[in-house]
């Protein structure tokens, strides 16, 4: 999915990845960060814990990009 949407948008993508035992620790809690799995769009969490669309995604993409959302269509 990421990819896709990097390519689509001109955006920055950050992936973040550690070992699940490191996103369990008090130290992670207090940067108050979304539990993983997550996705982020700048301070905008738009899941946390489980799955999402692509559209779910791409529409909070556009909406911080300042652009009109996308259309449902099948990509």
């Amino acid at each position: 999915m990421a990819p896709r949407l990097g390519a689509k948008y001109d955006l920055e993508i950050d992936f973040v990845s550690k070992p699940k035992a490191e996103y369990q620790t008090d130290a992670y809690f207090a940067l108050d960060l979304p539990v993983a799995p997550a996705i982020m769009v700048e301070e905008e969490i738009v899941v946390e814990g489980g799955d999402v669309s692509q559209e779910v995604v791409e529409a909070c993409v556009c909406r911080h990009l300042g652009i009109p959302g996308p259309e449902n269509s099948e990509s």
